[in-house]
């Protein structure tokens, strides 16, 4: 039914309840006016990409810089006479016109999708997009004057709202992902078994992981076992325990492929072929989600597809390609958790304000977050690969504690600080540090059932020493972990292969695996002289980008409290600043596979970055394409020398960029 128009200037009628979302805001939203409309949310701490929307109040309008047009205004093309009406409730409606009639009747059904089809939205350039979810509502208060975007959509960004709106879009947010990670299946799996030899440090994880499987410890072995070990004779280890100064997470998944396809070099490599695979899988899925964008996603598989470091690590067996799929992993389930928690933080501060209710104290609890516990049970795995997983515990506990401040403070709750530190601070704690501590006992799980494991009977054989208090076996454990720790702490035996972390990220002092000079030559590759390498070493294009794009996100995180800028720089944080405090010991750089994702991550960012910011689209979208072509061109040039090819000598020498890579 409707009503005479409302004078301007008029009071609003009585009978509004205090937060009235208004779903059917077809009427109050039109395309932007302006052809470079402001930007309402990327760069608002808490919150993400907002449409930009202009919204009839009772005494008017605001135009893009916020000034109040005298009298509501008429859209020339998609409004007509403005009428006020009201809904079978009797609250009133935002102004609306007999052009929006269809719509109307349409959000008045209780079909979903129907509405969101009809209604519609608008991106940064004004381009009508196809859906609008309800979460986009702008809410209303008892005067009348439009609040902005509803709760939700401040909390997340109409982008991430936007991301799995319609069949086509979830279509192709698993595609995508899929495709690249069917290509990086291809470039690991293919002729995995090449060289047939232990490669670098397998000569230590592959056997330990063979004893583990065969006794429940890693034994020691009789000198010089390699050739006998390669040619099948895999029984030879002595019956007495090893020293092994790592936990055993990634030496009982090599084991887990030697058992599916025995001790050869295929079934050593296994395991690391199959976590480098998934974590293409999982980085695209994560980067869509991160930025909201299908496309950006895919890309971020792809670039780490065919990176040279994650190539490497995926064909020998070593334990820090697993750490690192551990990482990216909880990385992934604690930004499930925050999309989560926001959706459940801003039902329960809506219906607050919908009951009229008021917003005091800490604000609301969450309850139980699955995906917060999921990533303290994945960091416990990390650091049950290698202890530098402790690094990823600390610095994601703070960046979720922060992502959860950062809710409070967008939803409006006036002790947000409080809430965040009391609330979650104090469950995200929980959630992670003694799940993932619980985990990492859980992992030695072999070590405590069996009697001949390493130190397993230092307790017994030490009466009165170390940690009297604990249980003979527990003290067994710490006293086993306290000799790790000397041995890490302390380890500065001098290595040609020895790399100052601050080089890095430039790839100043690359690990060589392998390298060999096969004979005949001519036979092996038609030249006087042949080389077979492998060499861990990043794509350069991409990880000079990335060293460039990591000053770039620094900078834009401070000016702008970015949260994505945040995120992509967290991986960098945990897995490659602490090495900074050992620069002194033997460390490599083969160890930044830990942190490559976040390599890919932050270049991503910054193309993210300038397709959101710049006006020239055509432009953003050019660079991206000439850089993407740039990458894959040089990985295909380095592909022979990180996978064992035999090639001539000449052309090894040609990627010899720098004086640290030979």
């Amino acid at each position: 039914m409707t009503t005479a128009p409302q004078a301007a200037g008029e009071p609003p009628a009585r009978g509004l309840p205090r937060w009235h979302a208004v779903d059917d805001v077809a009427s109050s939203v039109r395309p932007p006016t302006s052809p470079t409309p402001p930007d309402l949310g990327d760069d608002a701490p808490g919150s993400g990409d907002h449409d930009d929307v202009l919204v009839h109040d009772d005494l008017g309008t605001r135009d893009d810089v916020g000034t109040r047009d005298p009298v509501p205004t008429r859209d020339p093309v998609r409004t007509r006479d403005p009428v006020r009406t009201r809904d079978p409730k009797g609250t009133h409606d935002a102004v609306r016109t007999r052009a929006t009639d269809r719509i109307r009747d349409a959000v008045d059904t209780p079909d979903p999708v129907a509405t969101h089809e009809l209604i519609g939205t608008y991106d940064a350039v004004g381009t009508r997009d196809a859906v609008r979810p309800p979460d986009l509502a702008q809410t209303v208060d008892p005067q009348g004057r439009s609040n902005g975007p509803g709760t939700l959509a401040r909390l997340l960004g109409t982008a991430t709202l936007r991301l799995d709106a319609t069949p086509r879009d979830r279509l192709w947010g698993w595609l995508g992902p899929l495709l690249v990670t069917a290509l990086a299946a291809v470039l690991r799996f293919v002729h995995l078994g090449r060289p047939p030899t232990l490669v670098f440090d397998e000569t230590h994880y592959v056997k330990h992981a063979w004893t583990l499987l065969q006794v429940g410890f890693e034994a020691r072995w009789p000198d010089d076992p390699n050739p006998a070990f390669e040619a099948g004779q895999v029984d030879t280890f002595l019956p007495t325990a090893d020293y092994s100064v790592h936990p055993q997470v990634g030496k009982w998944l090599i084991a887990l492929g030697m058992q599916l396809a025995g001790p050869t070099p295929v079934g050593w490599r296994l395991a690391a072929a199959v976590a480098g695979t998934l974590s293409v899988l999982l980085l695209a899925r994560i980067a869509r989600r991160l930025f909201a964008s299908t496309a950006m996603g895919t890309l971020a598989g792809g670039l780490l597809a065919v990176d040279g470091m994650a190539i490497v690590h995926s064909r020998t067996a070593l334990l820090d390609g697993f750490l690192m799929l551990f990482a990216l992993a909880a990385f992934g389930a604690l930004l499930v958790d925050r999309d989560s928690a926001r959706r459940r933080l801003a039902r329960r501060v809506d219906e607050a304000r919908e009951r009229g209710l008021p917003l005091t104290g800490t604000g609301p609890g969450l309850g139980l977050r699955p995906w917060r516990l999921a990533a303290g049970l994945l960091l416990g795995l990390a650091i049950g690969t290698k202890w530098s997983g402790l690094y990823f515990l600390a610095v994601f506990g703070l960046v979720t504690v922060a992502w959860d401040l950062a809710a409070r403070r967008a939803a409006g709750l006036p002790r947000w600080a409080v809430g965040g530190l009391v609330r979650d601070g104090a469950a995200a704690f929980v959630s992670l540090v003694p799940v993932a501590l619980a985990t990492y006992v859980a992992t030695w799980f072999s070590w405590f059932r069996t009697p001949g494991a390493y130190e397993r009977q230092w307790a017994a054989t030490h009466p009165g020493e170390g940690v009297t208090w604990l249980p003979e076996a527990l003290r067994s454990f710490w006293h086993y972990h306290q000799s790790m720790w000397q041995f890490h702490t302390t380890l500065t035996s001098p290595h040609p292969y020895a790399a100052n972390p601050l080089g890095w990220p430039i790839q100043w002092r690359p690990t060589a695996f392998f390298f060999e000079t096969p004979v005949p030559a001519g036979a092996a590759c038609g030249s006087d002289r042949c080389a077979a390498a492998i060499t861990a070493l990043g794509n350069p294009v991409l990880w000079w980008a990335a060293s460039l794009a990591v000053l770039v996100a620094v900078w834009w995180l401070v000016r702008h409290r970015d949260w994505r800028a945040a995120a992509v720089l967290s991986g960098f944080l945990a897995g490659w600043v602490p090495w900074l405090a050992y620069a002194h010991r033997t460390i490599f750089a083969f160890y930044s596979i830990a942190f490559t994702p976040w390599v890919v991550l932050v270049v991503v960012w910054g193309l993210d970055r300038l397709r959101r910011s710049t006006r020239h689209r055509r432009l953003a979208i050019t660079v991206t394409v000439a850089f993407v072509l740039l990458v894959v061109a040089v990985s295909a040039f380095f592909y022979p020398v990180w996978t064992a090819q035999v090639v001539p000598h000449r052309f090894w020498q040609l990627h010899i960029w720098m004086p640290g890579w030979i």
